[in-house]
């Protein structure tokens, strides 16, 4: 039995020597199931420290992008540090793209000191810092909604390490200007890219476009829209988005409409998002018929409604006394199996008990506790 037990450990030890040789996909998801099922954080750490060993699991984005999520929610920020310092140990660090996965799953869990420190480490490594690690360190500031250091990395780092900054980089400090309201230095920063010979992209205009329109700055989003056109970047879903929502904002839905139809007769298809603003503005504007047709056309074109529509649609559907449709979106979100809060489905067992409908606020109960995906602690009034 002794030289089987040393077999083992020889074949033991030959795996973590040689990953690339022995681990086969196939054991590689086997790990990497057994970690995304692990319900204990410390030992979930435990296993990815192990895991890390082999050089395939490294490779496996997804896995360490889930376990970080995971570890934030829980606010276990030093068991994120304890498994991607741990990281640092492997020759893969010396890997820019390495590097750049560790700077951005810190920026993530909201800990730009931590990505910061990742970035400053990267020559002791002999690994190189070029434009892609720039963008990540840019992209930790605005992940970590740290927005003022993003001027302050994009400036100082780019011409100490004299990198030369790219659309994504300008991209990346349009949006930290949009989230801080500085609407106008975000403006500005098409004037300098042009300047600097770069062609702004769709992605630069439709950052600048959602911060106008949502503070009510819609003639200079219309402005921008025409240089947007002038420019041969051609309006997308999320340019029509932003302005079907600047609509809504300004209880303008029934234009809403008319570009919606604009945006299909271009061979733009309407996603989520275009739906949810016409819900949205027709709601704010008291209009239950309207909200209620959009919404069903949103199921027609086989785009699936978000938590984010329920919580629009349910209150307002509740208050105007349609418990009948009250009944079909809650019905929906359970078959959808979409997580909402408690409170949001109470409102509509309240309303049918309000209205004497005990069957039917009964069966709302019931689905909030045997559903398979999470339980609802739904109340009838006459249990409280």
């Amino acid at each position: 039995m002794e030289p089987e037990k040393n077999k083992q450990r020889e074949k033991t030890r030959l795996l973590h020597q040689h990953p690339t040789q022995h681990t086969t996909s196939q054991s590689i998801k086997a790990i990497s199931t057994d970690i995304y099922k692990e319900r204990n954080l410390k030992r979930l750490v435990e296993k990815f420290k192990k895991s890390s060993e082999l050089y395939r699991f490294r490779t496996k984005t997804p896995i360490y992008e889930d376990a970080v999520r995971r570890l934030a929610a829980a606010k276990r920020f030093k068991w994120i540090e304890e498994i991607l310092e741990d990281q640092k140990k492997y020759p893969d660090f010396s890997n820019e793209g390495f590097a750049v996965r560790l700077v951005c799953l810190y920026g993530k869990a909201g800990m730009l000191e931590n990505a910061q420190k990742v970035f400053d480490e990267m020559p002791d490594k002999n690994c190189e810092r070029t434009v892609l690690s720039f963008n990540a360190l840019l992209a930790a500031c605005i992940n970590s909604k740290k927005f003022d250091k993003v001027d302050e990395v994009f400036r100082g780092v780019s011409q100490k390490l004299s990198i030369e900054p790219d659309v994504v980089s300008y991209n990346t400090m349009i949006k930290a200007f949009c989230e801080m309201g500085s609407l106008d230095s975000a403006v500005s920063m098409l004037g300098e890219m042009e300047k600097k010979g770069m062609k702004p992209d769709a992605i630069t205009y439709n950052t600048i476009l959602n911060g106008l329109y949502a503070n009510s700055r819609f003639l200079d989003a219309e402005k921008l829209w025409g240089r947007m056109v002038e420019k041969n970047v051609v309006p997308d879903v999320r340019s029509y988005n932003a302005k079907l929502l600047g609509l809504a904002s300004e209880k303008r839905t029934e234009e809403g409409v008319e570009l919606f139809e604009e945006l299909k007769n271009k061979g733009i298809k309407p996603d989520v998002f275009s739906f949810n603003a016409l819900i949205k503005g027709f709601v704010d504007e008291g209009k239950l018929e309207e909200a209620k047709k959009w919404y069903h056309e949103m199921g027609k074109s086989n785009c699936a409604p978000q938590k984010w529509t329920f919580q629009t649609l349910v209150p307002f559907v509740c208050e105007k006394g349609d418990l009948d449709f009250a009944i079909e979106l809650g019905e929906e979100i359970f078959k959808r199996r979409l997580l909402v809060d408690a409170a949001l489905l109470q409102i509509v067992v309240d309303g049918l008990v309000n209205s004497s409908r005990i069957e039917e606020s009964n069966k709302l109960v019931k689905l909030g506790k045997s559903n398979s995906y999470r339980r609802y602690n739904l109340k009838l009034p006459t249990e409280e």
